[in-house]
């Protein structure tokens, strides 16, 4: 079977850099509690007038530029944060890129989001649909949370991350293994934005004015979270054939540093192996995975040929991982 191998990476950051003394100054927090319950030191967040096709555009170009190509077949974009309810935003990114008339479409799998579009993109190179596809992660979380929440607002922030895939072989560094997948609906109120769809239309006379901002009950996602991950981790780990012992990097999904130290553990990788990039970034859901790749990338924190696992869990509730060795990739 053709395998969907990752020939360019990038990423794209706002330019509005918020640190934790910025968010203390207009809330009930301190650098030294965000820090210690979450591991993040700064995000960015995007200004008036910057939607999340911009981010994702720019993350886009990026890879476009590693990759060594301006076209491909087809534009897969992973959001929580479309520009607008309808249409999807893909489009617009594409048009953004110079790839209208391109097939382009948004997948909403929140924090797993990436790791679902993945799996898009490679059966669409698998079928025959594709030779090359862009797949992007891209948030402005920012504009989900309420600003005076504690909780949600010192956590997330924005941008975007993208990689190019290319029919390749198996075998190739570069090609995606198995992607393993689950959700469970019956955990949609863990991670949530109540309003704004067809279950509670915006303006609604009988809403509360806090569900329009997004929420998570954050000690139960914990727990999800590790077991989720964890669980995908070893299923990937299985189907490539590695013990964890030949992992070199692993990359979670970047919540919280005490999940990802706990999904280590769990795996038995020791923690000096796991790429973290939410000290820099905070949690950017979709984006979260593809923008650590890009900065371990960037920084030589991978190096061709080291063996790397993805994992996510996310609201649905979803998760996922895979596995790959990593490649040689230009930088953009």
């Amino acid at each position: 079977m053709t395998a969907a191998v990752i020939s360019g990476i990038g990423a794209w950051l706002p330019p509005d850099k918020v640190g934790n003394d910025d968010l203390a100054a207009r809330m009930d927090t301190s650098d030294e509690w965000i820090r210690t319950r979450t591991g993040i030191r700064t995000r960015h967040f995007v200004s008036a007038g910057m939607p999340t096709s911009l981010l994702a555009a720019e993350a886009g170009a990026r890879a476009l530029q590693s990759a060594g190509t301006a076209d491909v077949d087809a534009v897969v974009l992973a959001t929580t944060t479309p520009d607008r309810p309808c249409p999807a935003t893909a489009p617009e990114v594409a048009r953004r890129l110079g790839l209208t008339g391109r097939p382009a479409f948004d997948v909403s799998a929140v924090c797993t989001g990436f790791l679902y579009a993945l799996t898009t993109a490679a059966g669409m190179i698998a079928s025959g649909a594709a030779e090359q596809v862009l797949v992007i992660g891209a948030e402005a979380f920012s504009t989900l949370i309420d600003p005076q929440d504690r909780s949600s607002a010192v956590v997330f922030g924005d941008g975007a991350g993208a990689v190019v895939l290319r029919a390749g072989e198996p075998g190739e560094p570069g090609a995606l293994g198995r992607i393993v997948l689950g959700s469970d609906g019956s955990l949609a109120d863990l991670i949530t934005v109540r309003a704004g769809g067809s279950e509670q239309p915006r303006p609604h006379p009988d809403a509360d004015p806090a569900d329009r901002y997004f929420s998570m009950r954050g000690r139960e996602v914990f727990g999800h979270a590790v077991t989720r991950m964890t669980e995908s981790a070893r299923a990937a780990l299985a189907h490539t054939g590695w013990q964890p012992d030949d992992v070199d990097r692993l990359v979670g999904h970047q919540a919280n540093l005490r999940i990802l130290h706990a999904v280590a553990e769990q795996l038995d990788i020791p923690v000096e192996r796991l790429v973290i990039h939410l000290d820099r970034v905070g949690n950017t859901a979709a984006a979260s995975i593809p923008l650590a790749l890009a900065h371990a990338h960037e920084t030589g924190e991978l190096t061709p040929g080291a063996r790397v696992v993805l994992a996510a869990f996310g609201g649905g509730a979803t998760w996922g991982a895979t596995a790959l060795t990593w490649p040689a990739l230009k930088s953009a």
